[in-house]
């Protein structure tokens, strides 16, 4: 859980940088995170959520 939290924080960081710096429009960001939701709803949510779990575990095994 505290990856995805993790994660969350970051994507929103990257979005509002890209949102200052007029390279990513805001109807941009807010069909992006529709995307994103409508995702998580699908059947497609467990695989991309292992996905991201073992990424996260080899780059913490790597940077330890």
């Amino acid at each position: 859980m505290a990856f995805s939290v993790s994660a969350l924080v970051l994507f929103g960081i990257i979005v509002v940088i890209f949102i200052r710096n007029k390279q990513l429009k805001t109807s941009h960001a807010i069909v992006a995170a529709l995307f994103g939701f409508m995702v998580s709803q699908s059947t497609a949510a467990g695989p991309i959520q292992q996905f991201l779990n073992q990424l996260a575990n080899t780059i913490s095994s790597l940077a330890g």
